[in-house]
């Protein structure tokens, strides 16, 4: 199973997420969020990255250009996008993406068509919030397209055990505060991860 760590801010925690084995970062844009970074700040993050590691941008309700603008000044590698207002044109943007389904019951998992999606639970101010989904949902489901997202830390992961998510994505259940990730939570998280 793949794991994101979102909400990167400073250089320290994406290093450290990598030596914890994480497969992507994920960097907010998106400023009403704490985690918020600027894209040049992320771009000065990015460059001292080591090979093979994803970087992915969070974007909410953004048009096209500045989706592709932003994926270019920080040097995003796939756009992560919320689109619950139907900005985004998702046939003309230049970067590749992943659609974020933002559930509210079964029948938003239901509804997902054979493609890869990030599926969070619903809250208002756009995710991390640590709500968990209801993983009886995903039951008789193929989830093998599926990241989850939402409310998971290293003691609750054994839940997913039978699952066969495709990935797992984490942001406030590996901080020591918002925005800022702690070390130790992350290498727990991505061990607990391995061991499903």
């Amino acid at each position: 199973m793949k794991v994101k760590i979102c909400g990167i801010t400073n250089l320290n925690d994406a290093l450290d997420a990598i030596d914890a084995g994480a497969n992507a970062l994920g960097f907010v844009f998106y400023d009403k969020s704490p985690r918020y970074i600027e894209p040049f700040k992320a771009r000065e993050i990015v460059d001292k990255l080591p090979p093979f590691i994803h970087t992915i941008g969070l974007f909410v309700n953004e048009p096209n250009t500045f989706i592709n603008q932003v994926c270019i000044n920080a040097k995003m590698q796939t756009a992560q996008i919320i689109d619950d207002d139907a900005f985004t044109d998702f046939k003309t943007l230049d970067t590749r993406y992943i659609k974020v389904v933002r559930a509210k019951n079964k029948e938003d998992i239901e509804n997902i068509k054979d493609e890869y999606v990030l599926v969070d639970a619903f809250v208002a101010s756009f995710g991390g919030e640590g709500k968990r989904l209801a993983l009886e949902w995903f039951k008789d489901i193929d989830c093998s397209k599926m990241i989850l997202a939402g409310g998971l830390t290293s003691s609750n992961l054994g839940e997913l055990s039978g699952f066969n998510f495709y990935g797992v994505d984490v942001s406030s259940g590996v901080e020591a505060s918002k925005g800022k990730k702690d070390k130790q939570k992350m290498i727990d998280f991505v061990k607990a991860v391995n061991e499903i």
